[in-house]
């Protein structure tokens, strides 16, 4: 099992978590917002954590809930849109940002390790092959981004046109192009990719929990993973290959995930573990269980 957080980043920095929230650094902006799993006392006087630039303000009572929406509180100057940027090898990966009314900004910023992860399996190959790689539930980009930067063909798949559309803005922002966008329910869509006879070097899947096609279909993770994974392994080439699942849902581990991927892929050696940043304090705080796998 291994605890994987970013190599050290310029433009981000977890400043302090506790109380069920966090305040962190997105290039030039400071914000406020609710983490449900940062159970201990924060570190920073309240000082520190009024003077963000933008606070989110959840609409329930109940503060410890993750999944209700509320407001963002900005301090003047601060702007609804900015960018981030992210560097690695020869990949410079620059983000629009901006304020949602479920207190995401449009980036995961412990996923680094895992578009670093992409960028390392796709690039040796991708240069002299038809290297193809498919992104599930890929929300704003970050990993379709990673694997076009490292020369690959990406089919960029999320059921919401308005998330697609912030992801092309992220492509462009990153002068980036190509990327095949699907919006689309993603396990209808890999049923008719099998139907096609279609193949691919490398998958990553980040499932929600609980979520919603964009004709309403509906998608509860413990119901429908397997059959998922099971259509992805259908697609997908031997070799040179890569599959990364992320999944955000607490209930979760990595040993699950690290049996569903060893048990439908058929791979003995695999990476699991948690994904974690680290405050200034020093504590550690997990935010996602996944599992990997490569093979040159």
């Amino acid at each position: 099992m291994q605890l994987l957080t970013p190599r050290p980043w310029a433009d981000y920095e977890l400043i302090d978590t506790g109380g069920f929230e966090k305040l962190e650094r997105f290039g030039a902006y400071t914000l406020r917002r609710p983490e449900p799993q940062a159970v201990w006392e924060k570190a920073q006087p309240e000082k520190v954590w009024q003077a963000a630039h933008a606070y989110f303000k959840k609409a329930g009572k109940d503060q410890k809930a993750d999944l209700e929406r509320g407001e963002w509180i900005l301090q003047t100057g601060m702007p609804e849109q900015w960018f981030m940027e992210y560097k690695y090898l020869k990949m410079n990966l620059r983000f629009r940002l901006g304020l949602t009314a479920f207190k995401h900004v449009g980036i995961f910023p412990e996923q680094a390790t895992n578009w670093d992860f992409i960028y390392d399996a796709a690039s040796p190959y991708a240069g002299s092959l038809d290297y193809k790689v498919l992104n599930l539930f890929a929300y704003t980009g970050g990993a379709s981004l990673a694997a076009k930067a490292a020369g690959a063909d990406v089919t960029h798949v999320d059921s919401i046109k308005q998330v697609i559309n912030w992801s092309k803005e992220n492509m462009i922002a990153s002068n980036l192009d190509n990327i095949r966008w699907m919006v689309e329910d993603a396990l209808k869509f890999v049923k008719r990719e099998v139907k096609r006879g279609k193949k691919y070097n490398g998958i990553i899947l980040d499932p929600p929990a609980y979520g919603r096609g964009p004709e309403g279909e509906k998608w509860v993770l413990e119901d429908s993973i397997m059959e998922l994974l099971k259509e992805c392994q259908a697609l997908m080439l031997p070799q040179p290959s890569f599959v990364i699942l992320n999944l955000y849902s607490m209930g979760f581990s990595s040993l699950i995930a690290d049996n569903l991927v060893k048990t439908v892929f058929n791979v003995r050696k695999t990476e699991y573990g948690e994904l974690y940043l680290t405050d200034k304090a020093g504590r550690q705080l997990p935010l996602s269980t996944y599992a990997r796998y490569v093979n040159f």
